[in-house]
C-alpha cells in the first residue's frame, strides 16, 4: 500500500468515526442560516412593523379593532327541523362567500375580495420602529 491510499483510508476512517457529530453541526449551521434568512425577510417585508403582538406595541393593541362580526351556531340545545334550517343557512351563506372569489381571477387579492375595509387606514394605528 503506497504512503498516500495509508492518508486516504486515515482520512475516511476520521470521517467516519465523527459522521454523526459532522451531521448535527451540519444541520444547526444550516438551520442558523435558515432562521437569518427568514428574519432578514421578516423585517425587509414590512411584516415587523405590522406584527402587534410584540412587546413594543402593547400601547396599540388595545386599539386594534378585532372582527367580532362572526354569527356562529349555538353547540347546545334540541336538535329539530328549526335548527337544522338555521344552521343550514348559515352554512349556505359562509360556503357562497368561501367559493365566491376566483383564486385565478386578476383581482383575487383586491381589498373587495379580501374583505379590507379601505376607510380606515393602519398605519395612522401603528407606531414607527
Amino acid at each position: 500500500m503506497s504512503e498516500e491510499e495509508i492518508e486516504q483510508a486515515s482520512i475516511a476512517s476520521r470521517f467516519s468515526e465523527h459522521r454523526l457529530m459532522l451531521l448535527v453541526v451540519g444541520a444547526i449551521i444550516v438551520s442558523l442560516f435558515l432562521v437569518a434568512v427568514s428574519m432578514a425577510l421578516y423585517v425587509q417585508s414590512g411584516a415587523a412593523q405590522l406584527d402587534l403582538s410584540r412587546p413594543g406595541y402593547k400601547s396599540v393593541q388595545d386599539k386594534a379593532q378585532p372582527f367580532d362580526n362572526f354569527q356562529g351556531f349555538s353547540s347546545d340545545g334540541p336538535i329539530n327541523s328549526s335548527t337544522l334550517k338555521d344552521f343550514k343557512q348559515l352554512y349556505n351563506k359562509q360556503a357562497m362567500q368561501a367559493s365566491g372569489p376566483d383564486a385565478f381571477g386578476s383581482d383575487a387579492l383586491s381589498n373587495q375580495s379580501l374583505r379590507i375595509d379601505e376607510s380606515t387606514d393602519p398605519s395612522t394605528d401603528v407606531p414607527s420602529l
